[in-house]
């Protein structure tokens, strides 16, 4: 059998989790400097915990696991004959694999909500899965890297999480852009077009408007029963100057007498006004208006972060979700959440070359073999360059010193020391820097301390 990899997974190579992992340091790092503390939560889900969460397009997007056994004992005949998948999909499998790592917390939350300290501050790096059309930037196993806030409504969380992007991203040296919307903002631009019963269809069509263009959304709404007339009302969505308090203004006057819109526009100008007193450039942070990412539970800002120098889909999103817990039975627990894309944060380095030296992990010296007493003592100096945290090995077998370099100029190792039969008696050691082809012999004092 021909081994093969399942679609839109991958293996990484020691250099690619170097470098990822030189990604998640930097995250954490933010995360922890900000007050986030690390959770993890199991890689599967009751499929109840899941479903109804982000929306109809989400909802066929999430890995079903097949019940143990005989999953087909309990299938009704009649569903199973008519090939009614809906409802054949609750008879087989109870568990998914996590789409998210919001919902999972807010489980976590709702089931541990009496032992924690609100507002509870919570960073989460692990990987989702979902049933998606692999292409560039978009896998079906993948991590997400999520930091969010529970237990408070105060708007200065948006504010920080804005801070903690711009940061995150400045340290990584990925230029950046953050586009906001406000969900109340959507509701509201719902109500003024008539169409408050069909708001979950105008923002999953709204939401692609990058990927398929005006007249590929107005095709969508169209399709969704929209009518023309609603689409006419909210063509003016289309023609956004670039300054976003000029808009804001604008949507104050069409949303005059309209509660849920001018709540929405109000929060949002309140995080631009406070980003940019804190020196956040308005070029950074920009009011997108028909930014929607079709997750149903936002209820307030929305966050969606694109990398300015790379053709590539959103490296990070997030938003305010203040109702998410109540679906568990928990009520008045107002959360909000962004989340770092780190494959297409890594795909993004690479392009750009971004990934510094340090991402490398490599191996300072590999000793040469001369076998017997040689490789012993080799093995002695290794000790104790390894108790100094510099990584070190020893070629494995007395092999021939051409096999050893080979070796070593494969792996990238930076140094080929030799101790010899001379070196071991004049306590000395020998090695040579293979990237500029230069050897030395120093003292094995000097050695243990350069």
């Amino acid at each position: 059998m021909k081994p093969s990899l399942a679609k839109g997974t991958r293996d990484f190579t020691a250099l690619e989790v170097s470098r990822r992992r030189y990604i998640i340091n930097t995250l954490q790092k933010n995360f922890e400097l900000f007050g986030f503390q690390p959770l993890e939560t199991p890689s599967f889900e009751n499929l109840s915990t899941l479903t109804g969460k982000y929306g109809e397009e989400g909802d066929r997007l999430i890995f079903k696991i097949l019940n143990s056994g005989d999953y087909t004992s309990k299938v009704n005949q009649e569903d199973w004959e008519n090939k009614n998948h809906q409802k054949l999909t609750s008879q087989i499998s109870d568990k998914a694999l996590r789409y998210d790592l919001t919902v999972p917390f807010a489980r976590f939350v709702a089931m541990n909500h009496h032992q924690l300290t609100f507002p509870f501050k919570r960073y989460q790096i692990q990987p989702v899965w979902r049933a998606d059309r692999p292409q560039k930037g978009r896998f079906r196993e993948f991590y997400q890297c999520d930091a969010d806030v529970v237990g408070s409504e105060s708007l200065f969380q948006e504010v920080e999480l804005v801070q903690l992007y711009l940061k995150s991203f400045s340290d990584l040296k990925v230029p950046v852009t953050i586009h906001v919307n406000n969900r109340k903002i959507l509701s509201g631009l719902a109500e003024y077009a008539g169409i408050t019963d069909k708001l979950i269809d105008f923002t999953v069509a709204l939401d692609k408007l990058d990927k398929i263009g005006k007249e590929g959304v107005v095709k969508e709404l169209l399709e969704r029963q929209i009518s023309q007339e609603s689409i006419d009302k909210l063509d003016f969505l289309f023609t956004q100057s670039d300054d976003a308090l000029e808009n804001l203004l604008q949507l104050k006057e069409k949303f005059a007498g309209n509660e849920i819109g001018l709540k929405g526009v109000e929060e949002l100008e309140f995080v631009l006004t406070q980003s940019l007193s804190l020196g956040v450039d308005i070029q950074n942070l920009v009011f997108n208006i028909t930014l929607a990412r079709g997750l149903d539970y936002y209820t307030g800002a929305i966050f969606e972060v694109k990398a300015d120098e790379v053709q590539m889909g959103s490296i990070g999103g997030g938003g305010r979700y203040d109702n998410l817990t109540e679906v568990f039975g928990v009520k008045n627990i107002p959360g909000i959440g962004i989340s770092f894309g780190l494959d297409r944060i890594y795909l993004v380095m690479e392009e750009l070359g971004l990934f510094p030296e340090e991402a490398t992990s490599k191996v300072e010296y590999l000793f040469a073999n001369f076998g017997g007493e040689e490789a012993l003592e080799a093995l002695k100096l290794i000790i104790q360059l390894r108790e100094k945290g510099i990584a070190a090995e020893l070629y494995p077998e007395n092999a021939k010193l051409n096999k050893q370099f080979t070796y070593a100029e494969k792996k990238g190792i930076r140094n080929l020391v030799f101790l010899g039969e001379e070196e071991i008696k004049n306590r000395t050691v020998t090695y040579k820097n293979l990237e500029i082809g230069e050897q030395k012999t120093v003292s094995l004092e000097e050695f243990l301390n350069n």
